[in-house]
């Protein structure tokens, strides 16, 4: 499969599955066990970042250059060669993002994307899928800032899927798959609202 639709992608996510792109093109959906989450309530500013958010370096925005976003973050990195954002993807989601379910938080500096995030919400569950940034800090601030939407907005589960050291930092836990599916079906029914501010 190398073609996916917002709508297979609402159904994937609320079954508890989301997709990855190989080098070639071709989409494959996951869903890990265990599944990576971050407790909202249990997220905790680092002593490192405290300054820079004192500092106010950056300009934060939600849903402004949600494409933009992706596209920065399918870039290849210096320790990965690879990206599984394929191009099918990107559309699907732009699609997902116009249809009010897939938001970005985004870095500004001078008027310039910085770094950023995005993800999928679906109820009170917010689904992260990638971050990137082009300046130190970006993607901690656009994250932090996540998490304060998040909480205001009554949200219940973000969704990291794997554990990484990057998620990790963050708080990540790892819980039984069939632990995350109670959690993400309770989630799926309660009412949020992405809003910065």
């Amino acid at each position: 499969m190398k073609e996916v639709s917002a709508e297979d992608l609402i159904y994937g996510y609320v079954h508890g599955v989301f997709p990855m792109a190989e080098k070639d093109g071709t989409l494959y959906w996951y869903s890990p066990d265990p599944r990576a989450i971050i407790p909202i309530d249990a997220y905790k500013v680092s002593r490192s970042l405290r300054p820079v958010l004192n500092k106010c370096l950056f300009e934060v925005r939600i849903n402004q250059c949600f494409e933009a976003v992706m596209r920065y973050c399918a870039a290849p990195r210096r320790y990965e060669r690879e990206t599984w954002i394929s191009e099918g993807l990107i559309a699907a989601y732009s699609e997902l993002h116009s249809m009010g379910y897939a938001h970005s938080v985004e870095c500004y500096q001078e008027g310039k994307l910085v770094g950023g995030l995005y993800g999928v919400s679906i109820g009170a569950a917010f689904f992260g899928e990638s971050m990137f940034h082009l300046v130190s800090n970006a993607s901690k601030i656009a994250f932090h800032y996540l998490m304060q939407i998040l909480r205001s907005g009554n949200y219940r589960l973000l969704d990291t899927q794997f554990m990484n050291p990057n998620v990790q930092r963050y708080g990540a836990i790892e819980i039984p798959r069939e632990d995350y599916l109670k959690k993400l079906r309770k989630a799926c029914t309660v009412k949020a609202d992405f809003r910065l501010g």
